[in-house]
């Protein structure tokens, strides 16, 4: 009987830690280029390092040389890192912090009060960004508003009908932005 209890328990265990990685691996916040890593190794204060993600989507790191890290995590940069290390160090203990996110931005352009690049610092729709921006100019066509995205097929455009909008109409056309998203206001 306490054998099968301990089976349970290990199962129950096992079941519940995938889940949490699981979910952990789905939200966890993705690396972009121009975003700024904190590398360190325990015991190793000549591996310690502040990187920045290069626009190919790799960094550089002493003994590791150039490895792919763009919309990978931080905890996947590590386990990289560690495996690479492992030829020199006998039980290499890596941290890796994201000190900067500034590849996660969306870009607005046209007739707005103040266009540029904006920084993704959490879930964004386009009606908060548009507020980020100042708001339209008055000259503005509200409803040729459009987001630029790239996808798997190339780059799409996503009509926002922004008359519609703030009238609470059309609630869906109020997405949410994804880095390298540029909103278009004619």
């Amino acid at each position: 009987m306490q054998l099968k209890l301990t089976y349970i328990w290990i199962v129950l265990s096992m079941l519940f830690t995938t889940c949490a990685i699981s979910a952990e691996s789905s939200t966890a916040y993705k690396l972009n280029q121009g975003d700024s890593l904190l590398i360190s190794v325990w015991g190793e204060d000549t591996l310690q390092k502040e990187v920045k993600v290069l626009p190919d989507g790799s960094i550089s790191f002493p003994l590791v040389g150039r490895i792919e890290v763009a919309n990978t995590t931080a905890p996947e940069v590590e386990k990289r890192i560690t495996d690479k290390l492992k030829t020199y160090l006998s039980d290499p203990q890596v941290t890796v912090l994201i000190s900067n996110i500034e590849g996660n931005r969306f870009y607005i352009i046209g007739k707005v009060a103040r266009p540029g690049a904006v920084i993704l610092t959490g879930p964004t729709t386009v009606l908060q960004a548009l507020s980020y921006a100042g708001g339209l100019d008055k000259f503005a066509d509200l409803d040729e508003i459009k987001v630029l995205r790239d996808s798997a097929k190339g780059q799409v455009a996503i009509p926002i009908n922004y008359s519609k909008l703030i009238k609470g109409q059309n609630l869906e056309s109020n997405i949410l932005l994804h880095t390298g998203d540029t909103i278009l206001v004619p």
